[in-house]
């Protein structure tokens, strides 16, 4: 799959292709069916499919504070995509310059002259261009002109509900990994290189991999039993803490802790991924670091037992 990062690396050999556009957070089974039928589309015309996205994300940029949290970040959306057959993504950054151009500037300067477009599956809640103005009807109106077709993106349905990424962000929010392993087609995961810390964790008998989750927000906040890979680990029973820490200073964004339960492995530096199985707790600020010992072996010895009566 090639990535093309912004509309000033797009070549000739770009243009003529079979278009979507999205966020596609979670790449989840919604977004897994929209991709399927847009291959689908780009082998009868016998041209490569694309993907429009954004980074940061629209109401990222315009909101930040109260954008949703992400439930993948842009360098785990990639191999997602690729599982999906999509031959190419063209990430455009979110700016000022973007959000300046009008619905049809943005269909004329991507769509048209950057990408060629020969069929468009587009959603029927996304819009685009200055002041929201672009959407389904939008586009429907621009075909004949620019010689494209277009088609609505297919929904999917889980147990009566539309799958969709708000839906699979309320599942992480209750800790029901079950429903969003169904909604996303995969387990949920979180992943990171292990960078170095406070180094407080040895001081509490818990030693950590810290792993910048580069999000203002995440999607989880608490204590959970994991399983943890990377590093020479291999579902590796594990207890994860995700929030801000309170108890040693409260951070502005963020971040994962990571306590494997079986060895004591050297991380720096490696990618993990962590598999969420349990919330053992929510995010609490202890009284002491006393305390906080206490809590954490409880939360060792909890996670442990659960992981071994339920893998």
């Amino acid at each position: 799959m090639e990535l093309i990062r912004g509309r000033h690396n797009l070549r000739p050999h770009h243009r003529g292709c079979a278009v979507t556009i999205g966020a596609f957070d979670g790449v989840h089974l919604g977004h897994q069916s929209v991709l399927t039928h847009l291959r689908q589309q780009a082998v009868s015309l016998e041209v490569p499919t694309t993907v429009v996205t954004f980074e940061p994300l629209p109401r990222e940029y315009l909101r930040p504070l109260e954008a949703p949290p992400r439930i993948t970040t842009l360098r785990d959306k990639w191999p997602l995509l690729a599982e999906c057959g999509v031959d190419r993504v063209l990430c455009l950054p979110f700016n000022e310059s973007l959000r300046q151009l009008s619905a049809r500037e943005f269909v004329e300067e991507v769509f048209v002259s950057g990408l060629g477009v020969r069929y468009l599956a587009f959603g029927d809640d996304f819009r685009f261009g200055n002041r929201r103005e672009g959407d389904l009807d939008y586009v429907r109106a621009l075909a004949d002109e620019f010689g494209y077709a277009v088609a609505p993106t297919p929904t999917m349905e889980l147990g009566g509900d539309r799958v969709s990424s708000t839906r699979i962000r309320a599942a992480l929010a209750e800790a029901d990994f079950e429903l969003a392993a169904q909604l996303l087609g995969r387990p949920f995961e979180l992943a990171g290189r292990v960078l170095h810390g406070q180094k407080l964790g040895r001081q509490l008998d818990a030693p950590t991999a810290n792993i910048a989750l580069h999000r203002i927000r995440s999607p989880l906040q608490g204590v959970y039993a994991v399983r943890v890979s990377g590093g020479g680990l291999e579902e590796a029973p594990g207890v994860a803490n995700v929030g801000v820490k309170p108890t040693i200073g409260e951070s502005l964004e963020a971040t994962l802790e990571v306590h494997v339960l079986e060895g004591s492995p050297d991380l720096y530096g490696e990618r993990l991924t962590v598999r969420f199985r349990h919330k053992l707790r929510d995010e609490q600020k202890f009284p002491s670091l006393d305390a906080l010992k206490a809590g954490i072996a409880a939360d060792k010895a909890n996670a442990r037992t659960w992981l071994a009566n339920h893998g």
